[in-house]
């Protein structure tokens, strides 16, 4: 499994490509803080729902602390996705050290 930590991933969010952010947090996670642009589909609906995600571009995936998203990075890599990432940490990990002025939880 591919990973990439915040600080790589804000450098390629300011790029003229950035990657598809893949949100697979809960709903009420998602109202109390996300990056902007990001695509919600969580963890739960995942199976239902991944033929939907978009294929064009890289994709970083994202949950609280990284854990569930490194099982969502791992299902969509089984099913055929590639140039897929974890995010390190988490978007915990991203108001930690890239913007402080997002609310953790």
């Amino acid at each position: 499994m591919q990973s990439i930590d915040v600080q790589s991933l804000a450098s390629w969010l300011a790029e003229d490509a950035p990657p598809l952010l893949l949100d697979v947090r809960e709903d009420w996670e998602y109202a109390i803080v996300h990056l902007p642009g990001c695509l919600l589909i969580p963890m739960g609906q995942i199976q239902a729902r991944w033929e939907s995600i978009p294929r064009d571009r890289p994709m970083v995936v994202y949950c609280h602390h990284g854990l569930r998203s490194a099982q969502v990075v791992n299902f969509l890599s089984s099913r055929g996705f590639d140039s897929i990432y974890n995010l390190t940490g988490g978007i915990d990990a991203w108001s930690a050290q890239i913007d402080p002025d997002l609310p953790r939880y």
